[in-house]
């Protein structure tokens, strides 16, 4: 996949992220993409890790979008885990 087809990915799965884990974040839009697109790779990694499966096959595969989701949630926790604990 493209550069574009992951920062669409990250986008996305990011604001999905976002709207499964209501409350405030003090980060915008920038923010959820950037978590969304690390949150693909991570959750791509674990997918290959943990399950032995290429989980990132492509834009419109299910398994993409699974992983891509599962990784931002655990990377939006973390962040507002660690954003909480600066203040």
């Amino acid at each position: 996949m493209g550069i574009i087809a992951w920062i669409l990915i990250g986008l996305l799965a990011g604001i999905i992220a976002k709207m499964l884990m209501p409350g405030k974040d003090p980060g915008g839009i920038i923010v959820t993409i950037l978590i969304g697109i690390a949150g693909g790779l991570l959750g791509g990694w674990l997918g290959k890790v943990i399950f032995g499966v290429d989980s990132i096959d492509g834009f419109f595969e299910i398994s993409t979008w699974i992983a891509a989701i599962v990784g931002s949630l655990i990377l939006l926790a973390v962040y507002r885990l660690f954003s909480r604990a600066a203040r």
